[in-house]
C-alpha cells in the first residue's frame, strides 16, 4: 500500500470511528463508545497504516496512568464512606431549597476539582436521588445542579475532567499556574450557574421544603457508564449507606494531600497520581479486588484506542489541512483568536465529543499567537461546552441516567438551562481569563 492510499485508508477508518463514537448506537452495529475507539485501532494496524509497534508508541501512557491514579484514589474515598457522608453532611446543613442547591453545587464543583468529574456524579448521583426523593423534593434543579457544576467545577485542575489531562500533558503547563487562571472562571461558572438555575426553577423551589435531617436511606444502584449511554448496574439495589470510615477516610484524605503537593511541586502528575493509588493499597489493608471492580475500565480503553485513532489521522496530514481551512476564520491577534477558537472548540466538542476534538485539536495550538493561553482556552471551552445538551459530557448522562427510575429529563428540559449556562458562563469566562492572562 502507497502513502495515498494508505492516508485514505486512514481518512476513512477515522470517519468511520467517529460516526461511532460521537453517535449512538447503531442498530447493525451495536458498538458502545469504548469498543468503538477499539474497533477503530484494530482496523488501522490490520489494514496496515501502522504497524503493533506504532500503535503502542501512539497511545499517551501518562494520560491513563492519571486517569487509573485518580481514580484509585477515588475508589478509596468511596469505601470509606466519604460520598455517602458528604450527601448527609449537605442535607443536615440545608435549612432552605435553595440553600440545597447552592451547597450542592458548590460540593460537586469543589470535589470535581480535586477528583475526575466523572466518578464525582457516579459516586454521587444515586444519593442525591435518594435524599431527594426521601425529602419530597423536585429532581429536576438538583439533578442539573450536579451534572451542571461537576463540568464547570472541573476546568479549574488539571485532574479534573479528562480532556484537562490530556491538556496538562500536552502542553507542559504547570498545575499552579493552570489553576491560578482557571480556577477564578469556574468560580464565575458555578455562580452564574446557581443563579440561572435559581431563577429557572424559582416557582419548583418557592413551593418545597427540606425535610429534617437524619441518616441517609438505602443507597439506589452505583451506576457505571463510562463513556457510554447505557447504563450498567454494579452494585444491587438497595445497598445500605457505607459507615465512615474515620481510619481510611483520613488515611486517603492524607494521601489526596500529598499527591497534590506533588503536583504543586512541578512533580509528573501521572505517576505521582498512581504513586497515592498504589500507597493506599498498600496501607488501607482493603481487598483490592473490592477497589478495582470500580475503576472505569471502560474509560480507559476508550482513550487508549482514540489516541491511536487520531495518531492515524494526524499523519495523513487532515488536521493541519483542516486547521489552514480555519486559521483565517480565527483571526490574528491574540484576543480575537481565544475568542473565536472559544466557540469554534465549543462547537467542536458538541460535534465531537470534548476528548476526540481535544486530541485533533492539539495540533493546532503551537500556531497560535499565544499557545499557553489557547491551551487555557481550549479547556475552558470544551468543559463547559459539556453542559450544552445532555449528550455533552459523560457526567451529565450519568445523572440523568441514574435517575430515570424517578423523573424523566428530556432533551429539552435540560437544554432550555443547559444552553444559557453554556453561553453566559463560557463568555464571561472567557472574559476573566484574558484578564488575568
Amino acid at each position: 500500500m502507497n502513502g495515498t492510499q494508505k492516508e485514505i485508508v486512514a481518512i476513512v477508518i477515522f470517519s468511520f470511528t467517529y460516526l461511532l463514537i460521537s453517535g449512538r448506537r447503531l442498530k447493525v452495529l451495536p458498538l458502545n463508545r469504548p469498543a468503538a475507539a477499539l474497533l477503530g485501532t484494530v482496523l488501522m494496524v490490520v489494514c496496515g497504516v501502522l504497524t503493533p509497534e506504532q500503535a503502542y508508541r501512539a497511545v499517551d501512557y501518562n494520560t491513563l496512568v492519571l486517569l487509573l491514579g485518580m481514580m484509585l484514589i477515588s475508589a478509596y474515598l468511596f469505601l470509606a464512606g466519604f460520598f455517602d457522608w458528604a450527601a448527609d453532611w449537605i442535607l443536615r446543613r440545608a435549612r432552605s431549597p435553595h440553600q440545597l442547591l447552592l451547597y450542592l453545587i458548590v460540593t460537586s464543583g469543589l470535589l470535581s476539582a480535586l477528583l475526575v468529574n466523572d466518578t464525582v456524579c457516579l459516586m454521587l448521583t444515586p444519593l442525591v436521588v435518594a435524599v431527594m426523593v426521601r425529602g419530597g423534593l423536585p429532581l429536576p434543579p438538583y439533578l442539573l445542579a450536579l451534572a451542571m457544576s461537576a463540568n464547570l467545577g472541573s476546568v479549574a485542575t488539571l485532574v479534573g475532567n479528562p480532556q484537562n489531562m490530556i491538556i496538562g500533558h500536552a502542553s507542559r503547563i504547570p498545575f499552579l499556574r493552570f489553576s491560578a487562571s482557571l480556577l477564578p472562571v469556574a468560580v464565575v461558572g458555578l455562580a452564574i450557574q446557581y443563579v440561572v438555575l435559581r431563577l429557572g426553577f424559582r416557582r419548583e423551589l418557592a413551593g418545597a421544603f427540606v425535610a429534617p435531617s437524619g441518616s441517609l436511606p438505602h443507597r439506589t444502584a452505583f451506576m457505571d457508564i463510562g463513556e457510554d449511554e447505557e447504563v450498567i448496574q454494579c452494585e444491587g439495589t438497595g445497598d445500605p449507606p457505607r459507615e465512615l470510615d474515620r481510619r481510611l477516610l483520613l488515611l486517603t484524605g492524607a494521601v489526596l494531600a500529598l499527591v497534590f503537593a506533588g503536583f504543586l511541586a512541578g512533580l509528573n502528575l501521572a505517576w505521582t497520581a498512581l504513586t497515592g493509588g498504589a500507597l493506599l493499597m498498600v496501607l488501607a489493608q482493603r481487598d483490592t479486588r473490592q477497589v478495582f471492580k470500580l475503576i472505569d475500565w471502560n474509560l480507559l480503553v476508550f482513550f487508549a484506542g482514540l489516541f491511536v485513532v487520531v495518531e492515524c489521522l494526524s499523519g495523513t496530514g487532515f488536521a493541519d489541512q483542516l486547521y489552514q481551512k480555519v486559521q483565517g476564520v480565527l483571526g490574528s491577534s491574540a484576543s480575537s483568536q481565544a475568542a473565536n477558537f472559544a466557540w469554534f472548540s465549543a462547537l467542536g466538542s458538541n460535534v465531537f465529543s470534548n476528548v476526540p476534538f481535544v486530541l485533533v485539536a492539539a495540533k493546532w495550538i503551537n500556531n497560535f499567537a499565544r499557545p499557553e493561553l489557547m491551551w487555557k482556552v481550549m479547556a475552558l471551552a470544551t468543559t463547559f461546552a459539556g453542559n450544552l445538551t445532555i449528550l455533552g459530557s459523560v457526567a451529565n448522562i450519568i445523572v440523568i441516567e441514574s435517575a430515570r427510575g424517578h423523573v424523566e429529563v428530556g432533551f429539552w428540559d435540560y437544554a432550555r438551562f443547559g444552553i444559557p449556562v453554556t453561553i453566559i458562563t463560557t463568555g464571561i469566562g472567557l472574559i476573566v481569563l484574558l484578564l488575568l492572562g
